[in-house]
């Protein structure tokens, strides 16, 4: 019997292996080439992104004030004067009680002759973090007027009607936040997340002094305090406060 015009004997095994190989091969190829396509494309756009192209302020340190705390506040208000969106935002770098660390951003409350003010849930990670290792330091990156500000110190936690004032100092929406909680813990769905937040605007709208008892307001006593200035030829200045035998020492900085 002849065979059927349309009939072809199937591939055996061998040749299957290997096409199938090639196949393989050259996805794996495809998918190497275009990581590395990815790859050169970000450390162009790396390379190519320009910092501080605007005319930068001066300073001299031979002006600054003998303690850091004037000084920092009138960064600050020079940032928030050139237009630096959100100058008080700021990373808070904790560790846990094997020395990991974690970083963050946040907003600073106040700084005054107490220290550096923030605050969070005392059950989120950087609550849990602080109870074990009361350390932490605090950058702030205003980029258009090229300046950063460092401080490092230990970190002292607030009393509960000092907490419950300064989260009823602030907004609407921070208490509904607050009465939200449960932070740094796992979420289950959007869906969860937006049923606790509905609840939580209406009660913060109802009960503007709504109790929220995990709610805790911590101060960063200031041991080292770094101002850095950007230079456009690189030429920075960077002067550091150190605060030793019960006063602030200053020192220049190589950049």
């Amino acid at each position: 019997m002849t065979d059927h015009p349309g009939h072809q004997d199937p591939p055996d095994a061998a040749s299957t292996g290997a096409a199938g190989a090639a196949g393989a091969a050259a996805h794996d190829s495809a998918a190497y080439d275009a990581d590395a396509a990815d790859a050169r494309a970000f450390r162009e756009l790396l390379r190519g992104l320009r910092v501080w192209d605007v005319e930068l302020p001066s300073f001299d340190p031979a002006t600054a004030p003998d303690e850091p705390l004037p000084l920092f506040r009138q960064w600050l208000r020079e940032a928030a004067e050139a237009g630096v969106p959100e100058p008080h935002t700021m990373t808070l770098a904790t560790a846990d009680a094997s020395g990991d660390p974690s970083v963050r951003t946040l907003m600073l409350h106040d700084a005054d002759e107490q220290g550096w003010h923030f605050a969070s849930h005392r059950g989120s990670r950087k609550g849990r973090e602080l109870a074990v290792r009361p350390r932490a330091a605090l950058g702030f990156y205003w980029a258009g007027v090229g300046r950063q500000v460092r401080v490092r110190g230990s970190v002292t936690a607030a009393g509960p009607e000092e907490s419950a004032a300064d989260l009823h100092r602030r907004s609407t929406g921070a208490l509904a936040a607050g009465l939200v909680g449960r932070q740094s813990e796992v979420l289950g769905s959007a869906e969860e997340l937006a049923r606790a937040s509905d609840a939580a605007w209406e009660r913060a709208r109802r009960e503007p002094e709504a109790p929220v008892p995990s709610w805790t307001l911590y101060v960063l006593r200031a041991e080292e305090v770094e101002f850095f200035q950007g230079d456009a030829r690189r030429r920075h200045i960077r002067l550091n406060y150190r605060y030793e035998d019960g006063r602030w020492v200053q020192e220049l900085l190589w950049p």
